[in-house]
């Protein structure tokens, strides 16, 4: 049997070496020589060539069988909804998150439960077994029926996965998990593909549900080769401040449902519990209206939800004023204080502004535009905005109010809460008696919306 042998690949050139070095001959790039298995017969693995006995026939687009996705529920409502209804068999999910956020405790739950109706693995490749338990009886779950196995060879993993047939399995973590066919470390660019690739091969082979769980960068990215999140089928990050008890799971890519979906879990003692109304953790909690507090309405996904965006503008002593934003993207709020001072002549040179987001939701949409405006006027004028009023908008830079999508969802979650004026783009208006608990008024451009307050 002819010996395994290994070989390096410029990622970059895609030139092939002998060995590895730090700078590729070819192109010149530094750090970007990555090793590749070969197969006898002198061909690569990453070729995927098997001889020409392995071919596969074109059809045209009307003859492949067309049938509804089957999915089963992960037994966690926030989870499902996050995932587009539930797991579907065969698919990669890719899990990422800072240290301590909650990742494996939302696994292990998830597992427990389904381990209830369908066999479940969870593979455990940073933690020993008996932490594993401890974690468990700590989060009083039942483990009577979850298979547990500790290994970090993807070879290994595969046969003990092939042999109990498990409909859902977890993998924590893929950075500890590494390939025979590589002689690079684990953790290593190389091998988190390569292990990856292994994985997601048998997921489509045996329609098991494959759940990994990824580390995450400094800057918020997940670890390893870029390529990981386009083998996988979906990728969730676990957001959220350690030293606040909610969490948050959002959808950036997903082949079987919506993108940039929420699921919001509230951390206990017992482990992550599904937060079902999350405007009431978002709004406000004052005895008495303040000033620099509006409500707005967001929207992620399919899930409409009311935060309280908070302002403070004080005085400026340097020269040179401050614009920290916390929850909402910092660019916008230099945009939104130059469009304030040039239609609404509001002078702001020589103030602090400082923007959040309560409860440590991230703010992603044009929509709050108008409620940072009028967030950051009502603590300039020390005059608070009646808690009962809801704004949302998006303000250009003529200083124009724009509409947002979804209108009408979001007067609809406002009027829910016990909201009695809103204060829209005129071109969100609905038609008449739609909402007649709800007082609208309807903005064109921030003179007027200045002019109604």
């Amino acid at each position: 049997m002819a010996k395994q042998s290994a070989q390096f690949q410029c990622r970059e050139c895609a030139v092939l070496l002998p060995k590895w070095s730090g700078q590729c001959p070819d192109c010149k790039s530094w750090n970007s020589i990555e090793e590749i298995p070969t197969i006898p017969g002198g061909a690569t693995a990453r070729t995927g060539w098997h001889g020409p006995g392995n071919r596969a026939e074109v059809i045209t687009l009307d003859q492949v069988p067309t049938s509804d996705t089957p999915r089963f529920s992960s037994q966690i409502d926030e989870l499902d909804r996050v995932l587009g209804g539930g797991l579907v068999e065969g698919s990669v999910i890719l899990l990422g998150g800072d240290p301590g956020i909650g990742k494996s405790t939302i696994l292990l739950q998830c597992l427990t439960a389904i381990s209830q109706q369908h066999n479940a693995l969870y593979v455990t490749g940073e933690e020993s077994p008996q932490q594993v338990s401890l974690r468990a009886r700590r989060l009083n779950l039942p483990g009577a029926d979850l298979q547990l196995l500790s290994s970090t060879c993807v070879e290994e993993i595969i046969v003990q996965a092939g042999s109990s047939k498990p409909a859902v399995m977890v993998i924590d973590s893929i950075q500890t998990i590494y390939s025979n066919s590589l002689q690079s470390a684990a953790g290593s660019v190389s091998q988190i593909r390569e292990s990856t690739a292994m994985l997601v091969k048998f997921a489509k082979q045996s329609n098991v549900a494959i759940f990994l769980v990824g580390h995450v960068t400094k800057e918020g990215q997940l670890a390893g080769p870029r390529v990981l999140e386009h083998m996988v089928d979906t990728v969730l990050y676990f957001e959220g401040d350690t030293a606040t008890r909610y969490r948050v799971i959002r959808a950036v890519k997903n082949r079987f449902g919506a993108v940039n979906e929420l699921g919001i879990f509230a951390m206990t003692d017992a482990g992550l519990k599904p937060v079902s109304n999350p405007s009431a953790i978002f709004l406000a909690q004052h005895d008495q209206p303040v000033s620099g507090s509006v409500v707005m309405v967001s929207r992620e996904g399919t899930r409409p939800f009311l935060v309280e965006i908070q302002a403070l503008v004080s005085e400026c002593h340097s020269g040179n004023p401050r614009r920290l934003s916390v929850g909402l993207e910092s660019n916008r709020l230099a945009m939104l204080i130059a469009i304030l001072q040039r239609h609404g002549s509001i002078p702001l040179y020589d103030q602090d502004v400082f923007i959040n987001a309560v409860g440590g939701v991230r703010i992603a949409e044009t929509g709050a535009d108008l409620a940072i405006i009028l967030a950051i006027l009502s603590s300039y004028r020390d005059r608070p905005v009646n808690p009962r009023t809801l704004v949302f908008g998006e303000v250009g830079l003529s200083g124009e109010i724009r509409p947002v999508s979804n209108g009408e969802e979001r007067l609809r979650e406002a009027s829910k809460h016990g909201f009695v004026n809103a204060i829209i783009p005129r071109a969100n208006l609905p038609k008449a008696g739609s909402f007649k608990d709800l007082k609208l008024t309807p903005v064109s451009h921030l003179a007027d919306t200045l002019d109604t307050l």
